[in-house]
C-alpha cells in the first residue's frame, strides 16, 4: 500500500553515493523531496534527475533536501553522480532489495525496481504531497516547486 498524503513518512536508513548512512529522521526540521527512480544510467531517469539538478536545486531554500532513491548499488550511484554532477544524495536501496521502495508502496515486484514515486515530506515527517507515475512516464519537475511553495 502506498504512503498517502497526511501520513507519517516511514523512516529509513540507506547509504548515499559516498557510502554515508542517511536517515529520513536525520532531516527532521527540513522539507524533503524524496524521489524514487528505477535505475541509474537509464534515459528517462537521466532526464528526470538532470532536470532536478538544473531546474529544481537552483534557488531552493536551505531547509529543503533532495534525496533520490533507486535499487542500484552505492558504487553505481557514485559513478552516475560523479559523471552527471548530481550534488544531491543518491541513496542505494540495494539490499534488502527495494525495502524502502516497498515501505512507500512504489516497488514494482515484476521488474524489481521502484516506480517513479515522489513524496514531499514536511519538517515533522508528514507526507504533504505525492505523485506516482508508471516506470516509462517522467514526472513534471515544475510540480515539485508548486508543491513546495504551498508548504508553510
Amino acid at each position: 500500500m502506498a504512503v498517502e498524503v497526511g501520513s507519517l513518512a516511514p523512516d529509513f536508513e540507506l547509504r548515499d553515493q559516498h557510502g554515508t548512512p542517511v536517515t529520513l529522521s536525520g532531516h527532521r526540521g527540513k522539507k524533503v523531496v524524496l524521489i524514487f527512480y528505477p535505475l541509474a544510467f537509464s534515459s528517462v531517469c537521466h532526464g528526470e534527475l538532470s532536470a532536478v539538478r538544473d531546474e529544481l536545486t537552483a534557488g531552493l531554500p536551505e531547509d529543503v533536501q533532495i534525496l533520490a532513491v533507486s535499487v542500484d548499488s552505492v558504487f553505481s550511484q557514485r559513478a552516475w553522480a560523479d559523471r552527471e554532477g548530481y550534488g544531491f544524495s543518491l541513496l542505494s536501496d540495494f539490499w534488502p532489495h527495494g525495502q524502502v521502495a516497498r515501505a512507500y508502496g512504489v516497488f514494482d515486484d515484476d521488474r524489481g525496481v521502484a516506480r517513479r514515486g515522489t513524496f514531499i515530506i514536511d519538517g515533522e515527517g508528514v507526507v504533504r504531497w505525492r505523485v506516482v507515475n508508471p516506470i516509462p512516464e517522467a514526472r513534471d519537475i515544475a510540480e515539485y516547486r508548486t508543491a513546495l511553495a504551498q508548504l508553510p
